[in-house]
């Protein structure tokens, strides 16, 4: 299912690299998600959930966005996606990519919808997680 899963996970962040995230059709209803790092980490159940721990996510930034680098195929459904981070802070005025950051995104598949997210702010920190090297 490896291709499939890949499949998947690339059209998820097509849609994010162009700031549409209005489609969950993917999504098993009863997903999980977490942000594992940030400004605001916390698990969260369900569209819904995923939903509201994503706007706190968003409700930081102005122009946020992301922009996949490189994507791996795991073992038992998993597809790591490493990205950078752009846009401003509204408080701050901080630009992401001026601070790099380098995050990744962990997606876990079954039967063809995402089961679970794992968002990651600090790449190193995903591949850790995972027992894996750059």
């Amino acid at each position: 299912m490896g291709s499939a899963d890949l499949e998947l996970v690339r059209s998820i962040y097509s849609a994010w690299e162009r700031a549409d995230y209005t489609s969950v059709d993917w999504a098993s209803p009863d997903m999980k998600y977490t942000l594992a790092d940030g400004p605001s980490p916390g698990t969260w159940t369900g569209i819904d959930g995923m939903v509201h721990g994503f706007r706190e996510v968003l409700a930081a930034w102005e122009d946020w966005g992301v922009v996949a680098s490189d994507y791996r195929v795991l073992p038992e459904g998993r597809v790591l996606v490493s990205f950078r981070c752009t846009g401003r802070g509204k408080a701050s005025g901080v630009d992401l990519e001026q601070l790099q950051v380098n995050g990744a995104t962990l997606f876990e598949v079954a039967h063809g919808k995402v089961t679970r997210i794992v968002q990651y702010f600090e790449r190193d920190r995903a591949l850790a997680d995972l027992g894996l090297s750059r």
